[in-house]
């Protein structure tokens, strides 16, 4: 038998959009309710891809630290630090593809993450309706922003914390943006959370949308 690397990921179902809007939250529910095999994107970026990520500076004569953190938090403008992630975005979906290429199971992967981007997904999946992208209100963006640790923290060892929160912030939100038109230019299902609509039912919505996979 021939081994397709991209056996999986054309049968995954996929979860993008903007950060906070409950992605590893809703992939989880799905795989735990559905029996399927939940591939956390920010898990693997922060740990696997890191090595990676080191090797392929080191490849291209970069400092394997990367980026001075003042320069990319505090002296970049937030629309330049959107646009360089974007730019970055392609060689990190690579890696998600070599991810999956080793995951071979009877039941399908829900892969959840910001870096899973509607134009990356679209030439893989069998059928746009695989995807669908989520993103927060701004009212509920804020609420998110009010109480995540994670959406709260500071970035240590710079000159002006507070700088760099706000554009680090501001950044997440083009981002969003951006994924949200390449979903809508794609016929890619997006989805907006609000506080109206708890954790369980955007399960069910989106439960509802990938009803023909799961």
């Amino acid at each position: 038998m021939d081994f397709d690397p991209l056996a999986t990921a054309r049968r995954a179902l996929w979860i993008g959009g903007a950060q906070w809007a409950g992605k590893t939250t809703l992939a989880v529910t799905l795989a735990l309710r559905y029996g399927l095999t939940a591939y956390l994107y920010d898990r693997h970026d922060a740990r696997g891809h890191d090595d990676r990520r080191i090797a392929d500076r080191i490849r291209r004569g970069e400092p394997p630290d990367g980026p001075d953190a003042e320069a990319t938090w505090v002296t970049t403008d937030p629309g330049r630090m959107a646009a360089e992630t974007l730019t970055g975005f392609p060689r990190r979906f690579e890696w998600v593809l070599d991810d999956l290429s080793a995951l071979v199971s009877g039941r399908r992967v829900v892969a959840e993450g910001w870096g899973l981007r509607p134009e990356l997904v679209a030439p893989v999946v069998e059928s746009t309706r695989q995807m669908v992208v989520l993103v927060p209100t701004p009212e509920f963006r804020a609420y998110q922003l009010e109480r995540l640790p994670r959406a709260t923290a500071r970035h240590p060892g710079v000159s002006d914390p507070e700088r760099a929160w706000r554009h680090r912030i501001a950044r997440d939100e083009l981002v969003a943006a951006d994924a949200v038109a390449a979903a809508r230019a794609l016929g890619v299902r997006v989805i907006e959370v609000d506080r109206d609509r708890d954790a369980e039912a955007v399960a069910a919505l989106v439960a509802d949308h990938f009803a023909g996979y799961l």
